[in-house]
């Protein structure tokens, strides 16, 4: 009987190994053909735009049948609005390693600006997403807006909060350089990637330090 259960307790705490691996395995196969799909999509709107991400090409990209697509996908809209996600992290990613090393205050606020313009100049199709495609093409179009909206703002979140602590601004007006820099970047990219104004990139990089400035140091 002692025996009987010992081989009956084995033989359950194998069945959940057997089970646990099963599930794990399949949770890294789910992920896996997530990121594919990701990939391809993300490949797709940095190389061509909004305009050729469709199910078929998608699925082309990534080396699946279309259908296959559904079975992790609702639809493309949805890996349209996960790939805003990963293009943010990506972004901020880069704006850390240009950044990490500057010192507080001010001077990262206008380092860490730069480099998120700079992102975007490398990859104008990610700006057209972001800033000039309708989100009704974009999946979750309210919490797609404001995530997108308060981008910079949550990349300088740290040191606005130092700034203020420093007694360099007021809480209040914090808020209103933040929108500033918000509204000026974006019209600064818009110009310079749709109506080459100005005519350079060194002009538009001279530009851009001089406009930084003026909100800053005011």
């Amino acid at each position: 009987m002692y025996i009987k259960n010992i081989n009956n307790v084995n033989y359950i705490c194998s069945v959940k190994f057997i089970n646990n691996t099963t599930m794990d395995n399949k949770q890294i196969q789910e992920q896996r053909m997530k990121g594919y799909f990701m990939q391809a999509t993300k490949e797709i709107l940095k190389g061509e735009g909004l305009k050729s991400v469709n199910v078929r090409n998608i699925a082309d990209q990534a080396g699946y049948s279309y259908a296959t697509m559904y079975n992790y996908f609702r639809d493309v809209k949805e890996l349209v609005f996960l790939c805003v996600k990963d293009f943010q992290d990506e972004c901020q990613n880069e704006i850390n390693e240009k950044t990490g090393k500057l010192p507080r205050g001010t001077e990262k606020i206008k380092g860490i600006t730069k480099a998120y313009i700079s992102y975007f100049v490398q990859y104008p199709s990610v700006f057209n997403l972001f800033f000039l495609e309708k989100l009704g093409d974009i999946g979750n179009k309210q919490p797609t807006a404001y995530s997108i909206f308060t981008f910079l703002d949550i990349l300088c979140a740290e040191e606005w909060e130092f700034c203020i602590r420093e007694n360099k601004f007021s809480a209040e007006k914090a808020v209103v350089i933040r929108n500033e820099l918000n509204y000026l970047t974006c019209g600064m990219l818009l110009f310079y990637m749709n109506r080459i104004q100005p005519e350079t990139y060194k002009e538009f990089i001279h530009s851009v330090n001089n406009q930084i400035d003026n909100v800053l140091m005011r």
